[in-house]
Parts: C-alpha cells; structure tokens; sequence
C-alpha cells in the first residue's frame, strides 16, 4: 500500500480482510479497473476478466504459481501479468528440509508423546526414523527450488543426489547431481522430494505405480502443488507400509478437511501450505507485486513479468 500510494498514479480500492475475498465482491469491485493484484486464493477467469472490462491493463498475483489464472484469455486480451518468482526460493527450500527431517525423525510424533505422557523409560527402538547421513536423495524438478532444496540436503551427508525431469541441468554440477530416469530416482532414492512444476504431465503423477516403486523406507516429501500427488493412492501407500513417511505443504483441496484420513496417520505430516511464510519474503514478495503493478499501469517494465 505504501509503494502504490507513494506512486501517486492510481487510486486503490482495498479489499481490507485476511480472509479471500468473497466472489461477489471481487466481480463487483474489479468493475472498470485498470490493474488487478490478486493472490493464488483469487480465481481470475473469464468472468473476472469480462467484468473488469476493457480498462484492464495488467494482473499482478502475489505468488510465484500462476495456475488460478486463465492464462489463455489473458493473453487473448492483451492482459499483462507479474509474478513473484525466485524471491521465495529460499524460504520455501528451507521449508521443505524441514518438513522432510519432521517426517522422517518423527518429531509431531515425538512432541505428541512428549504431551500426553508418552515419554518413559529410554527404549532402544522407540520413535526412530530415518537419517540423511548416507542416503540417497531424488528430487523431481531441479529448477530454482528444487536446486536451493538439494543445496541445503547435502551438507547433512548425503551420498547420492539423484533427480529427474525434462532435460540434464548443467547446474547439477554443483551438487553432484545425478540425471536419472523416474523409475531409477524412485528405485534407489531414500528420501523423494517433489519440487517441479504443475503441468499437465505432471498432474496426477505420484499415483499407486509410483509409490510402489519407491523403497519400503522411503520418505516422501512434496512442496510443489497438490495436484501432483494422488492422496487417495498416497493413503493406500503409506497404510500398507509401501512407504514409510510423507510430508506435505500442499493438498487437494486447500484447506484439507479435518477429517481427511490422511491427517489421522501418524507417519504423514501435512503443513498449511506455508513454503514462503517468513516475514521478509511476504515483504518482499509484496513489494515486488506492487512494482509489477505499477509498471503494467504505466507501460513500463515489470520486474518480473510472465511471458506466455
């Protein structure tokens, strides 16, 4: 708010709640606008774009995805459209690190026991899991996330980066990484970590074949979208002991519904989908939104514009 009313360029109306705003509101207040910031919560389709009206000039969404947008008649209007890529990179590797230490050494596990009395006598076997030392990782899409997560992965030890995707990343270098075939990562990984991009290949590809060809140890670790997993096939996976954990920042739906099985395993941790939720990146990811904004108003360059 500060940087757009310090432009002096535009007058904003503010939807001013935490909560999504409602759908009536949003065809309502869009009205004759000239620029849209929204946020992944906002479905921007036809129906928005055709109540906006021609005034649209440019759509600027608060996040690094972009598929709660038409991007199609988008585009057949002429619409610009800003995103926030690369400054979340950091906070959400971090986030995923830790969700997969959380679903591999069991800590809800442990802080549960720890609360409801749990907690005895020193046992030999009790709440163990599985270390990083050693192991070999697979990532699915070693793009800018998936990079900044196996950065983070190998000073803990680990032995083998394997990852897979549409093409050899010569950056793979940089952390010995291996370009193998999905059902080899998935054949020899001990831990998977799912970080590409939702795309119509993508969809649906964490389903019963893929679980069973991980190992039985397995840890399974998605940040990227939902959609990606088949949650009815990860359930069968993780109660039958085809695998042995899964942690997950993203769902189909979000939020999950509080009596989703998933959530009444013990050996699956499920986040609300907070990847980049640091202080200073919503800062800077709303900062770069608000530049986005004012450059698609004013005809200028974006900081960061998709092109499609």
């Amino acid at each position: 708010m500060k940087i757009l009313s310090a432009a002096g360029v535009c007058e904003v109306s503010l939807w001013d709640s935490d909560e999504p705003v409602q759908r009536e509101e949003l065809l309502r207040g869009v009205q004759g606008a000239h620029g849209l910031l929204c946020l992944l919560s906002d479905k921007i389709d036809a129906e928005v774009l055709d109540a906006a009206g021609p005034n649209l000039k440019v759509i600027s969404t608060l996040s690094v995805g972009f598929d709660h947008m038409a991007l199609d008649e988008i585009k057949k209007r002429g619409i610009r459209v800003g995103y926030t890529p690369d400054v979340l990179t950091d906070a959400t590797a971090e986030l995923t690190v830790a969700l997969l230490l959380s679903a591999a050494r069991r800590l809800p596990e442990g802080v549960e026991e720890v609360k409801n009395g749990g907690w005895s006598s020193w046992k030999p076997l009790w709440l163990c899991g599985y270390g990083l030392s050693g192991s070999t990782v697979g990532v699915i899409g070693l793009g800018r996330i998936g990079m900044a997560i196996a950065r983070r992965l190998v000073p803990f030890g680990v032995k083998r980066l394997l990852y897979s995707g549409r093409t050899a990343k010569a950056h793979a270098a940089e952390v010995n990484g291996e370009f193998v075939p999905l059902d080899t990562l998935l054949a020899e990984s001990d831990f998977v970590v799912v970080s590409c991009s939702l795309t119509p290949e993508t969809q649906g590809l964490c389903d019963k074949a893929f679980f069973s060809k991980m190992k039985n140890t397995a840890v399974f670790v998605n940040s990227s979208r939902g959609t990606v997993v088949n949650q009815e096939d990860l359930h069968e996976a993780l109660t039958s002991g085809k695998i042995a954990a899964a942690g997950l920042d993203v769902t189909t739906p979000e939020p999950l519904p509080t009596n989703h099985p998933l959530l009444a395993l013990k050996n699956c941790v499920v986040l609300p989908h907070i990847g980049s939720a640091t202080y200073s990146t919503r800062g800077i990811m709303g900062a770069l939104s608000a530049q986005n904004l004012l450059g698609g108003l004013q005809g200028t360059d974006m900081p960061s514009e998709l092109t499609f």
